[in-house]
């Protein structure tokens, strides 16, 4: 461990351009799974339409389900490496910071089930026979609004993710404090748009989500094209050893 923690003080340009790489590659993964299939296969209210869209489109939901998947893959690298990116600056909240990452990475890796669930319904399993069709493509479309709850709640410790990164990168230096108030405004609105699709549905809104994707946007670019500030950087890992 210490081999590789003395790599990675030698190397930080390298891992935060790896982190930027793969965090660029969740929000092109996100866009896809949510919008370019999710999106455009589900019809609001409408369990029938919906069935049918998405047997027609069968490869392309199972597409946005890999994809997503993927991108949760890529969560696991770059949460390691923001976490000794961090450190420096708070080592528990650092951990903390992790933590929460990871218990919402599982939560909406778990969640991935009922996208599949979906097709599973929808399926030509003799046992299904029991059922009308009516009846499956309301099975199948709760599955898909069940999915929606569970988006919604791993969101929550994401926003709690947003909030303490923040601070860490406001706290550190080596990265812009505009950053860092960026990326805790994204954790606000992330808990503001998973508690309110909870607590008062109609007030949840994609709109609360758009700070977000600016935020993490300029979050993964700013460590591919910049990295941190080496000399504060280095200085900063000397006053922790």
């Amino acid at each position: 461990m210490k081999l590789s923690l003395k790599k990675f003080d030698d190397s930080p340009q390298l891992y935060a351009r790896i982190a930027g790489l793969l965090y660029l590659i969740i929000i092109i993964a996100g866009i896809f799974g949510q919008i370019l299939v999710r999106n455009k296969l589900i019809v609001s209210g409408d369990a029938t339409a919906t069935a049918n869209n998405i047997m027609n489109s069968e490869l392309l939901w199972r597409t946005g389900i890999s994809v997503d998947l993927i991108m949760h893959i890529c969560d696991l690298p770059v949460m390691i490496i923001l976490y000794y990116l961090l450190r420096p600056v708070n080592k528990k909240l650092a951990l903390l910071n992790l933590s929460f990452n990871l218990i919402q990475t599982a939560v909406l890796v778990a969640n991935k089930l009922n996208l599949l669930a979906t097709l599973f319904f929808l399926g030509d399993a003799a046992f299904l026979k029991s059922f009308s069709p009516e009846q499956l493509h309301t099975l199948s479309y709760l599955s898909i609004k069940l999915h929606d709850i569970g988006f919604g709640v791993g969101l929550i410790f994401f926003g709690f993710v947003c909030l303490i990164e923040g601070y860490l990168l406001f706290k550190s230096n080596y990265f812009p404090k505009t950053i860092g108030v960026l990326m805790s405004i994204a954790g606000v609105c992330y808990l503001a748009n998973s508690f309110a699709f909870i607590l008062v549905p109609q007030l949840s809104s994609i709109v609360l989500l758009m700070p977000c994707l600016i935020a993490e946007l300029s979050f993964s670019l700013w460590l591919i094209f910049k990295g941190v500030n080496l000399p504060i950087w280095k200085n900063s890992v000397l006053k922790n050893i």
